[in-house]
């Protein structure tokens, strides 16, 4: 039997280690806890719960010692966003405002992971209040995008810290949050996977919310199937999040390995090709080439609208709902807000309870015309970002990174970043497989299936010296 390394297993890797003994819990927590402290420098985490994960472990241990395993994820480590209540502990949402807020209730996400025995080993950095798509965090630091050792990169955003712990060897997998890109962008740019759910997917219940019509929580992985077993663990109707009731749960594992063939798959339209890099153009090239070697239909399809219409609408909806819950803070010019993160929830406040509730029913619009002119293909596939990490240095913090991704918090679909390339710097680029509602098993699927005739999800980012 092959050896299993406890810094680079997966889930589905981990979770038949475990069930083997040829690794135990204790072992994968106790590796992680010191590479985390080794690499301290690439600014993953806000909090590690380092007691109380190595007695987690010791406790899975024991269970599954004398067969109480409880599932495959028991025994399994996960770092989550810090914007995710955990009781008593406290949660910041990324701001310095906060660095004293203690949690009031547990999330429902958490105690879904926790209740199948899965490990916290920490909290991770974020973007303040989750409003950003570069990842940086003027007041508490932003994280180190692991693939550039030399130059401070983007991690993206919001989900950066989730996005770099799972990407360096810091966590097996992390949770992040959605809202306008901030699981896919942050999964692009550290050339990870990342699933951005349907709204009402995964509950919000002890989440910070930034908008509560477009917030969606959602997990970052290594590998597709890990996403797609984190997926299933989470989703599911919580009485505490009204939303979740329309949805039955959704188990995504019997369809993952179905292939795409004779499945439709649409490309962008040609105009939006403009303004992305040319390496990222040639790696979705070749995405979609494969993807038509691998049996798909590829087909070419006519938007109803613009990405950028998308994204406008997206940034109006997040002012208005985000100045909601944090505009008292924004406007105190005595709080120490983080000094670019102001102006952007500060949208909210000139906006009138007329132009929020037509922004809400022009979203409508251009929901339902998007649904008819892609009712029978299986999913839109874009680049994840226009271009690979940036420089944070050239980040211009006016504008947003989230061109390809807002489209689908917008529109109400489902998403999934997958690894699909490397630029001649070595920096990872993306593919965005964009799905209608509830379809999280066939964005898995196609994502599985892509991912399983490629080697991106092999490379790891270098090591220091």
């Amino acid at each position: 039997m092959s050896v299993v390394d406890p810094v680079w297993a997966g889930l589905a890797e981990l979770s038949a280690a475990f069930e083997s003994r040829a690794l135990s819990p204790v072992d994968v927590v106790g590796a992680l806890l010191a590479r985390i402290k080794a690499r301290d420098a690439l600014h993953a985490y806000i909090a590690i719960y380092e007691y109380e994960a190595r007695l987690a472990a010791e406790a899975a241990d024991r269970a599954i010692t004398s067969g109480h395993r409880i599932g495959p994820l028991h025994g399994i480590p996960i770092a989550l966003k810090d914007l995710v209540d955990l009781q008593g502990r406290v949660t910041t949402g990324g701001s310095k405002v906060w660095i004293d807020r203690v949690s009031p209730v547990t999330a429902t996400l958490a105690e879904r992971l926790i209740g199948a025995g899965m490990i916290v080993l920490g909290k991770t950095h974020t973007v303040e209040f989750a409003m950003g798509s570069f990842g940086t965090n003027t007041h508490l630091g932003t994280p180190w995008n692991p693939w550039d050792l030399a130059v401070h990169r983007t991690p993206g955003g919001s989900s950066s810290g989730s996005a770099v712990a799972v990407a360096a060897g810091l966590a097996p997998a992390a949770i992040g949050t959605d809202t306008g890109g901030s699981v896919r962008l942050p999964a692009a740019w550290c050339g990870i996977v990342g699933l951005k759910v349907t709204a009402g997917r995964i509950s919000t219940h002890g989440v910070l919310p930034l908008s509560f019509t477009l917030d969606t929580p959602g997990p970052m992985a290594r590998s597709v199937e890990d996403a797609a077993l984190l997926f299933r663990a989470l989703n599911g109707p919580d009485p505490q999040d009204p939303p979740t009731l329309a949805w039955t749960p959704s188990d995504p594992m019997p369809t993952l390995r179905r292939g795409v063939k004779g499945l439709r798959l649409a490309v962008m339209p040609e105009d939006e090709r403009l303004g992305v890099d040319a390496e990222v153009l040639a790696a979705y090239d070749a995405s979609v080439k494969k993807f038509a070697g691998l049996g798909a239909e590829i087909v070419r399809v006519s938007l109803p609208n613009r990405f950028a219409d998308y994204a406008a609408g997206v940034g109006r909806i997040i002012g208005a709902e985000g100045y909601r819950f944090v505009g008292h803070l924004v406007d105190d010019a005595s709080l120490p807000v983080d000094p670019h993160i102001r102006p952007r929830i500060q949208v909210g406040r000139g906006m009138s309870a007329r132009d929020y509730l037509l922004a809400l029913a022009e979203r409508e619009e251009h929901r339902r015309a998007f649904v008819r002119a892609l009712a029978d293909v299986d999913a839109l596939l874009t680049p994840t970002a226009q271009t690979a990490a940036i420089p944070i240095a050239k980040v211009d913090q006016s504008g947003t990174a989230a061109f390809f991704t807002r489209a689908g918090n917008y529109l109400g679909l489902c998403g999934l970043a997958v690894p699909n390339g490397f630029t001649t710097d070595g920096l990872p680029t993306s593919l965005q497989i964009l799905c209608h509602a509830g379809r999280e098993d066939m964005a898995l699927r196609i994502g599985w299936t892509y991912e399983q005739a490629s080697e991106w999800k092999a490379r790891r980012p270098p090591e220091p010296h």
